[in-house]
């Protein structure tokens, strides 16, 4: 989502009644290059949101390198949380969801759809202890929220006191995934290094992502080779080294263990 995109917007924003809000996103999207941290990148953020909405800044996380490990989250360096989030929720969910299934987050790291919270409860229907992460937004009176994937490496949380479901129309989801995606690329600047995904891309020859890629749009063999101008037997060799890197069983594995690390896209 670029900013000619959000340009895209100024015929039907106005009518909304939104201008002002589609204005001050500009504005976000026009100086986000020049905010140095990432407090000030969600501050701003927030500013620009819940102006006009019910919505306020939660927090912003890369995305584990293994799926599902967020354990390896950390506060202040793949994790941050703004100012105005509830007190002790962080340090709650942090106890409680070990070992546990988060659902929200899962969905954003599994496609690119902006969901509210509440759109994926009636998605997935948890029962049971699979909705202690629901009941512990309610005991901070966290309502609902909106979650945004950015680029696969990050994802930017919204909360409310409000039921989003009919408050979120799809213009304003556009406008706010937008401002989101901002604030994900500049945290991609702004975060601390992490030399894993670094190490691990660096290990992957082109031609094995290269392969990679096409192995996930479905194409064999042959068609591989034909695309990449190489012969079948280079093809398989490329494609059992990237398997053995990633520590794959299978290519499809491989495929989406390099889909996971956001190492094709």
């Amino acid at each position: 989502m670029g900013l000619i995109a959000i340009q895209k917007l100024a015929n039907i924003v106005p009518q909304t009644g939104l201008g002002e809000l589609y204005v001050r996103l500009l504005d976000y999207a026009a100086r986000v290059e020049e905010l140095r941290s990432p407090n000030e990148l969600l501050d701003e953020l927030h500013d620009v949101i819940s102006r006009d909405l019910p919505l306020s800044v939660l927090a912003a996380a890369r995305f584990p390198l293994k799926s599902g490990d967020w354990d390896a989250v950390q506060l202040g360096t793949s994790l941050f949380l703004h100012k105005d989030a509830p007190d002790g929720w962080w340090e709650e969910y942090r106890d409680l969801a070990r070992g546990r299934c988060r659902p929200v987050l899962f969905l954003a790291q599994t496609c690119m759809a902006s969901s509210t919270w509440t759109e994926v409860r009636r998605i997935l229907q948890p029962i049971g202890g699979d909705q202690w992460g629901y009941e512990l937004a309610l005991k901070y009176g966290m309502r609902d929220g909106l979650t945004c994937p950015v680029g696969g490496r990050w994802v930017v949380v919204f909360w409310s006191r409000k039921d989003l479901s009919n408050i979120l129309t799809r213009q304003l989801r556009i406008m706010i995934f937008a401002a989101a995606s901002f604030a994900g690329l500049r945290l991609e600047q702004l975060a601390p290094l992490d030399p894993r995904r670094v190490t691990l891309r660096a290990r992957l020859t082109p031609r094995e992502l290269a392969v990679l890629r096409l192995v996930s749009t479905g194409a064999q063999t042959r068609e591989i080779a034909k695309a990449l101008d190489l012969g079948d037997e280079t093809v398989r060799s490329h494609s059992k080294k990237a398997q053995t890197k990633l520590g794959a069983r299978t290519r499809t594995h491989a495929v989406a263990e390099a889909l996971r690390q956001s190492l094709i896209p």
